[in-house]
């Protein structure tokens, strides 16, 4: 049965609107990478004294078909089409196919690690280079951006206006990212397009013998390495594809081919003006020098500087928002800790995870402070999301063959896409020691929380004893007898207990015990309820079991690992359902605030685990089942992470014991003689 919620339709129709929105919330990565792709290019090779005509073609058409191969034909192309009911991104796709094989699930956490990770540079590389824009630039005869230093305290200080916002919500001026975006895109389109009105010439680019050319040419002094910087125009492509259920598939359809031409238009006016200013001394001489603000005419200079930096926080808000989202959907699938999730606007999916936000916030505070300038956060940049893109590839090669059974698509995926994202990889791992393992230290983290909590799960699964499970069934009239029992007070008119089912109508062993032997618990009702994360997105359905009572429910909540946990209001509506259907009987309140209830008081009992001495498990494992519990400290309360923040909740500690039991040692006390 089907519990009523607001459920997200995900989807959405092309229109006019939608574009309009898809352009403020998946496009601000791939958006902003004009601003620092061929300034990294360029100061790679040496600086513009050190590059020649063929150079510069050859680069613009490097990035032109890494755009299109890697954004348009991977991504728009193909990626899109491997949809979870309109959802996207590696989590998405991994619940598609992760019944096909378990270490699918190794993939899919790397990926997601280093999604993260990269998410964590991209705010600090895009906010830093727009602001580098006004350092030395006179603005009403005065130069107000002098220093380096000047450049980090104005980004420090918009990162964390930034940051700070996010618990407040971000509807009202995220409803302005789509036109303000649109604006970005037909500025830095119509800037290429007239910078490459002057030489026409640079249109031989389209042709990939002037990139392959260029990889093994003597001018390209970093050889294959170039692909590392070139590689920073498609760094939003995963993004893209993770932004997909927030706004359709065919409002991406829709929008893509305006934006290519718009990217590509600045590109090629880019190329253009290093082809007429190579040989200007004061330019070869500039040692921070950025074409995509010299490209620009003088007058246009400041609007261009601020609608830069504009962009870059756009840039930096979507992918904010995006690591929300991944957050939550890896805590849904068990791959990362329950930590606290709010949802601080009336904008539908819109959420906020706080420790999340302060984490972000610090690590881009401290990127931006390590590094100190651009150039440098450019080298750690990028690497962490080749590592995204090839697990990417991995799980589509998956779900194309085992999914959708067309395996010569597979298999042309896996090889060429693969073998291009290898190469960019190894051209980015070139920069591990230029800043690169910044970012693969804060994808190691990420990953080491990820993989102890999803092996701890698998350890408690395995090891759990079959002793310590029993069956409803068995206690059925002592439940009876202790719900009529009126010796004892009424406890609670419905008693629900939160624990995971192990089998048909088989629950954990402490549950019985808590009702019947630490304290004999009176009710009218016994709920048992487990919460199960399906694989769809936003799934809300239910099933019930009253064992042939009227005093006991086994309750099998399916949620999608987008859903809310609300577990109090879906249990009051499946109570008024059972009730209105005759499975349960009322159970009327003489005193109350509403008019005619007949659905009683709750209380909720969740049980919390701490390792046993009595554990018999090999001590790698035992290790990870300690950290496991060591995080639990710094994650969210059951409570609050199953919507109960205002109901009677009571926590139980039990003992977690897994493996094989040691064996009850018998004590035999002697009576001490007196005196």
């Amino acid at each position: 049965m089907k519990l009523v919620t607001e459920k997200k339709s995900t989807q959405q129709k092309l229109s006019i609107a939608g574009m309009l929105i898809t352009m403020g919330v998946v496009y601000g990565d791939i958006g902003t990478s004009p601003l620092y792709v061929m300034k990294s290019i360029v100061q790679g090779n040496g600086g513009l004294a050190h590059i020649s005509e063929d150079f510069i073609v050859g680069s613009i058409s490097l990035v032109f078909w890494t755009l299109m191969l890697m954004t348009t034909v991977k991504y728009v192309m193909i990626a899109l089409r491997a949809d979870n009911n309109g959802e996207g991104g590696i989590f998405a796709l991994y619940t598609l196919i992760r019944k096909q094989a378990k270490w699918l699930v190794i993939p899919a956490i790397i990926g997601g690690a280093t999604l993260l990770a990269d998410g964590m540079l991209t705010p600090a590389v895009t906010v830093t280079t727009a602001i580098e824009g006004l350092k030395g630039l006179p603005i009403n005869g005065n130069i107000l951006v002098t220093s380096q230093e000047q450049v980090i305290i104005l980004t420090v200080s918009i990162l964390s206006l930034l940051f700070f916002i996010q618990k407040f919500g971000t509807d009202l001026i995220g409803k302005s990212f789509g036109p303000i975006m649109f604006i970005w895109f037909t500025f830095i389109g119509v800037i290429g397009l007239i910078n490459l009105m002057g030489d026409l010439t640079m249109l031989k680019a389209l042709n990939p013998y002037y990139a392959i050319h260029l990889l093994f040419s003597p001018e390209n002094k970093v050889g294959i390495l170039i692909l590392g910087s070139v590689f920073l125009a498609t760094t939003g492509a995963e993004a893209l594809y993770s932004d997909m259920g927030h706004v359709g598939r065919m409002n991406i359809y829709g929008s893509w081919p305006y934006i290519a031409v718009c990217l590509v238009l600045n590109y090629f006016g880019q190329g253009v003006w290093l082809l007429q200013h190579q040989h200007v001394t004061g330019f070869q001489n500039a040692a921070d020098f950025n074409p995509f603000f010299e490209a620009m005419p003088a007058s246009l200079k400041i609007p261009s500087i601020l609608l830069a930096t504009v962009a870059a926080i756009i840039a930096s808000q979507a992918l904010i928002s995006g690591s929300y989202t991944l957050v939550s959907e890896a805590i849904k699938l068990r791959l990362l800790p329950r930590i606290k999730i709010d949802y601080p606007a009336k904008l539908k999916g819109q959420i906020y995870i706080s420790i999340v936000n302060w984490i972000l916030w610090a690590v881009c505070l401290g990127v931006v402070f390590y590094f100190k300038n651009s150039a440098h956060m450019e080298a750690a940049y990028g690497l962490a999301i080749t590592i995204t893109m090839l697990m990417t590839t991995i799980l589509l090669f998956h779900f194309l063959g085992r999914y959708e059974k067309r395996w010569l698509l597979a298999y042309l995926v896996l090889f060429f896409f693969g073998a291009i994202e290898i190469v960019f990889f190894i051209s980015s791992a070139a920069k591990f020691m230029h800043g690169g393992y910044v970012t693969v230290i804060i994808a190691a983290v990420i990953l080491f929380i990820m993989f102890v909590w999803y092996r701890s799960n698998a350890i408690k699964d395995s090891n759990t004893f079959k002793s310590s499970t029993v069956s409803l069934l068995a206690f059925k009239k002592q439940l009876h007898d202790l719900r009529n029992d009126e010796s004892l007070p009424l406890y609670t008119t419905n008693l629900v207990y939160l624990s995971k089912q192990q089998e048909k109508n088989k629950i954990k062993k402490n549950i019985l015990y808590s009702i019947l032997d630490k304290r004999p618990k009176r009710a009218q009702v016994y709920w048992f309820v487990t919460v199960n994360v399906t694989d769809e997105p936003y799934t809300a359905e239910y099933t019930t079991d009253t064992l042939n009572t009227d005093y006991m429910v086994n309750v099998q909540l399916y949620l999608g690992f987008k859903m809310e946990q609300k577990v109090n209001v879906f249990i009051r509506q499946i109570i008024h359902e059972m009730i209105r259907e005759g499975e349960l009987p009322a159970q009327p309140q003489h005193y109350t605030t509403i008019p005619n209830r007949d659905v009683g008081d709750f209380s909720f009992v969740i049980t919390q685990e701490d390792l046993s001495p009595e554990t018999q498990i090999k001590a790698s494992d035992k290790v990870i089942v300690q950290m496991r519990l060591w995080l639990e400290k710094f994650t969210d309360t059951p409570a609050s992470w199953f919507g109960l923040e205002y109901s009677e909740v009571f926590v139980e500690r039990v003992p977690l014991v897994l493996g094989r039991q040691r064996p009850v040692m018998q004590y035999h006390l002697k009576k001490r003689e007196e005196g």
